[in-house]
């Protein structure tokens, strides 16, 4: 028989397990972590020549520190918690107990140092895949609640897709949604020279700690935020961005596409997902390269939802109850 068109082995990056799938005829390569599931790299035959989209931890030392969370799966809850503190069903909870003023903090779930097991791996004709599954988001204090997570990554012809499987295995109702945390580069050189298009209608607000703001003053159209709307495609050029959309437009098949391009090569991605919101990072704040990546984030909720009355339906997950994510990225160049 053959060789397949796709493959899909276990490896090692330094002391640290990986999978990695390869598009043999495409020139397409990725390699995930086991250790929060964090993409590394996405590695495409850009024009005969190789170019990694993906900006992501580039050792064993950064898979386990984890700077700037690069492609960090965020579960239960994406973004920041309000003063690490939230009511669910009637009950206060504190993630950070005994820990007072700033150093109180919660964001970005509990799955960023869990090291998955590998469920399901293989490839054929069509497609690599991986399974990626864990239990370790157990009971523990602010959170009494018991979920499994499985993340499925696909590659195929049209890139890499991303499906999340949250099952609450628990006794009751838990809080929970998904987010994922790419950073992403179409070319050389910083952000300013990329052009950006997020289908949003609305701008959600923040204070100076970005957490969004009280009630309705959350949302902003943006047809009253002119120099944050990237609804029609545009340069990044001096724009700073920590910043979450919502009301998204969908393509007609059902994707939500925000859009990326390097108007020098016309080489562009899409991150695409199926609902929630997209938050945008400039990456400013990032050590390692800073305004030469973006953070393109789509997100099953806004940040901050556990503490959002308009949330709560959205985030619920009732005890034996699942719920499925799907995101991922194309390339349309």
């Amino acid at each position: 028989m053959g060789a397949t068109r796709y493959t899909a082995r276990l490896s090692r990056l330094g002391d640290q397990d990986i999978v990695v799938l390869t598009d043999v005829d495409g020139g397409r390569c990725i390699r995930i972590a086991r250790r929060g599931a964090a993409l590394l790299s996405f590695e495409a035959d850009v024009d005969g020549t190789t170019r990694d989209l993906a900006a992501g931890y580039e050792d064993a030392s950064e898979i386990v520190h984890r700077p700037g969370s690069r492609f960090a799966i965020m579960v239960p809850f994406a973004g920041r918690i309000a003063d690490a503190r939230y009511d669910f069903d009637g009950q206060p909870q504190d993630l950070d107990p005994g820990v007072t003023g700033a150093d109180r903090a919660s964001r970005h779930g509990f799955v960023r140092d869990a090291v998955f097991e590998v469920a399901d791996l293989g490839a054929d004709d069509d497609a690599a895949r991986v399974t990626l599954r864990t239990s370790a988001i157990r009971p523990q204090p602010g959170y009494p609640h018991a979920i499994d997570l499985a993340v499925t990554f696909v590659l195929d012809y049209a890139g890499l897709t991303l499906e999340a499987v949250m099952r609450n295995v628990g006794d009751s109702a838990a809080p929970c949604f998904f987010g994922w945390h790419p950073y992403f580069r179409v070319a050389d050189g910083e952000v300013d020279d990329w052009q950006l298009q997020i289908p949003a209608q609305t701008l959600i607000r923040t204070g100076a700690d970005l957490i969004a703001l009280a009630g309705a003053e959350a949302y902003v159209p943006l047809d009253a935020a002119p120099a944050l709307d990237f609804r029609r495609p545009r340069l990044l050029d001096d724009s700073i961005l920590d910043q979450g959309y919502t009301d998204l437009a969908a393509d007609a098949d059902g994707r939500i596409r925000t859009r990326l391009v390097d108007p020098a090569s016309g080489f562009a991605i899409a991150v695409w997902q199926e609902r929630g919101v997209m938050h945008a990072f400039t990456a400013d704040t990032v050590s390692r390269d800073a305004r030469r990546a973006i953070a393109l984030e789509p997100m099953e909720c806004m940040a901050d939802a556990f503490n959002r009355p308009e949330c709560a339906a959205a985030i619920r997950l009732g005890p034996g109850a699942e719920r499925i994510f799907r995101c991922g990225v194309e390339i349309e160049s």
